[in-house]
């Protein structure tokens, strides 16, 4: 039997939560790219930080690498979600290899705007995290223009040419609060600055942090389901711990310890955008066997966000279904 307050009472799941559009796009490219191309398919980086959809689609024939150089003349090479520099491009095409770009539309904003700074002149502040690959690849787009920041003390520590001529651009997976909070100590020091004209943070990313907020505020421990390298899962953590919360990322249901839910009475689970909601209710099932009995869903708000494939997969598609 077990003990009292030794486990959940209830479960509590945000919504939205796991897979966003961006997501469902990068992992239908590579699916169709083997449906209409055939094994094998090399993808540049993991299509989306997380293992068991990157060991899926590895099992059916894609795979994954960091240098295009691994990819024999004439292959198709993928380039994940996360987006590529002009450079890595222009590489692809220098060695004669087949691409398609499963970049994120909302990361392609980001380098358009990027590259069109740079173009009228302009210094340009990223803020995101050192080392990230969708911030690799957006750097590349205007990287003598770049100044990449990442906290606070990195913008009072900034110097720049021209403070006239300086904008701003964002990572879009970072927290909502913390990039605003570091959006207006750049205004402060310089007034001038360009500040986006939409927020470069993605819709998905915001609605999942808002709702994690929510669920924060009524339950003791929220449990991420995320890979380590996902920037979103990571964050979602934060954002839990900054509202009351204990908060725990886990990459599957194995990962959880029975010792975590001690003294719990309600838990909040939520997922980073590139997990499986199968590896969700997972973790819902190992919660129940721990003792919780009740589960109810948080919904903040419904996502119906679809993103178009690319023009030329969507030709090989039809040209290959028999009419």
């Amino acid at each position: 039997m077990t003990a009292p307050n030794a486990a959940p009472s209830r479960i509590v799941l945000a919504g939205p939560r796991g897979f966003c559009a961006g997501v469902d796009r990068a992992i239908e490219i590579v699916e169709l790219a083997l449906e209409v191309h055939g094994a094998p398919v090399w993808v540049r980086h993991e299509i989306v930080h997380n293992r068991h959809v990157v060991d899926e689609l590895r099992s059916k024939g894609a795979i994954f690498t960091e240098d295009l150089a691994d990819v024999p003349e004439g292959g198709l090479v993928i380039f994940s979600a996360h987006g590529v520099s002009p450079q890595v491009k222009a590489e692809a095409r220098e060695r004669g290899l087949r691409t398609l770009d499963a970049t994120c539309p909302l990361v392609t904003k980001v380098h358009l705007e990027a590259a069109r700074y740079a173009r009228e002149g302009y210094d340009i502040v990223l803020v995101g995290h050192r080392g990230h690959v969708e911030v690799e690849g957006t750097l590349g787009h205007a990287a003598e223009r770049m100044h990449l920041v990442e906290t606070l003390a990195d913008v009072e520590a900034l110097e720049v040419s021209d403070p006239g001529r300086l904008a701003v651009l964002t990572q879009t997976t970072l927290s909502v609060d913390d990039t605003r909070e570091i959006v207006a100590a750049l205004a402060r020091r310089f007034p001038a600055i360009r500040l986006p004209g939409k927020d470069d943070i993605c819709y998905a990313t915001q609605n999942r942090q808002n709702a994690v907020k929510r669920i924060a505020s009524e339950t003791q421990l929220v449990i991420v389901v995320g890979a380590a390298a996902s920037s979103n899962s990571n964050r979602l953590v934060e954002v839990a711990r900054a509202h009351g919360a204990q908060a725990r990322l886990v990459e599957d249901a194995r990962s959880i310890e029975p010792a975590w839910l001690e003294g719990v009475a309600a838990i909040g689970v939520t997922a980073g955008a590139s997990t499986p909601e199968v590896l969700v209710r997972q973790v819902v099932d190992r919660l129940r066997e721990l003792g919780a009995d009740e589960v109810r869903e948080a919904v903040l708000v419904e996502e119906n966000v679809r993103f178009n494939l690319p023009p030329e997969l969507r030709r090989a598609r039809e040209q290959a279904t028999p009419a």
